[in-house]
């Protein structure tokens, strides 16, 4: 083949690494920057075009970052041909202080980015928890991370738990990811008859329950093993999640693991008492 049939051909050039650098050299995925727009657009209320939010990143967030990558995250997040600050067609329901005094009643999602070494990229982590028991539910790993991974996640828990046809289901509280914020994501909770609600902006602390799963992930899993591939990862992850529904116990559960616990809770009928 000549040079000239190759250029012809649109040889793919170097692939996307999906992610970025702050100035001190941390790498933050793209999902991630993601919910940094969003914020950003949101939060400040201001029709910011591409360019802007570049220098939004660089100034906020501390990232190393260009306008055409934020050009290309913009058109993924579909915000370029309306006005900037995001319009979803179900308005945001923000989470309200609750008390908890049983499983199934309030469940907390949240993404963990994990990093794989020998591939130079990074993998998604969406898990959901029972603010009660502490059970990891249902969860997603994979190198991406959609709404449509997000409604996979609520069903599977839905069946686990035996309450996908029952009329009274838990109340799902998530940040304002992209994934989140999305109409697939909303229009599914609405069919599946759950409340969805989110938490304000830099407030981590009404997700606290997930947050700390999260703590205990990478300082168990993540932070401690140097992942070659995605394979050795899914399979390290995986394994870490079922140690921690089964073996890791709790002083909040009785120093029970979180599955044991539950079984406690639904034979005994005792309350717990959870204000958040």
């Amino acid at each position: 083949m000549t040079k000239k049939s190759q250029a012809k051909g649109k040889a793919p050039g170097r692939a996307i690494p999906g992610y970025s650098k702050t100035n001190n050299g941390k790498k933050v995925s793209d999902e991630q920057i993601k919910e940094y727009i969003i914020q950003i657009i949101e939060d400040e209320g201001y029709s910011y075009g591409y360019l802007k939010l570049t220098y939004a990143l660089r100034r906020n967030c501390n990232l190393i970052i260009n306008k055409k990558k934020v050009y290309r995250l913009c058109k993924e997040l579909n915000i370029l041909k309306q006005q900037r600050k995001i319009k979803p067609k179900y308005p945001r329901k923000l989470a309200k202080n609750r008390i908890v005094t049983g499983s199934n009643q309030l469940w907390e999602i949240d993404i963990k980015y994990g990093y794989i070494a020998g591939e130079d990229r990074f993998f998604y982590i969406m898990s959901m928890i029972d603010v009660a028991d502490r059970n990891i539910i249902a969860y997603h790993i994979g190198l991406s991370c959609t709404a449509e991974d997000g409604i996979r996640v609520i069903k599977t828990a839905l069946l686990k738990r035996q309450l996908y046809d029952v009329k009274s289901k838990p109340i799902i509280r998530s940040d304002n990811g992209p994934q989140y914020i999305s109409n697939a994501y909303n229009t599914a909770c609405k069919d599946l008859n759950i409340e969805h609600e989110r938490i304000p902006y830099n407030t981590p602390n009404m997700n606290a329950y997930i947050e700390a799963y999260h703590r205990i992930l990478e300082d168990e899993c993540l932070g401690i093993n140097e992942f070659e591939n995605y394979a050795q990862a899914y399979r390290e992850v995986n394994e870490f999640v079922k140690k921690y529904n089964t073996k890791r116990i709790h002083s909040s559960t009785k120093f029970m693991p979180p599955n044991e616990y539950y079984e406690y809770l639904q034979n005994t009928n005792e309350k717990v008492h959870i204000a958040l």
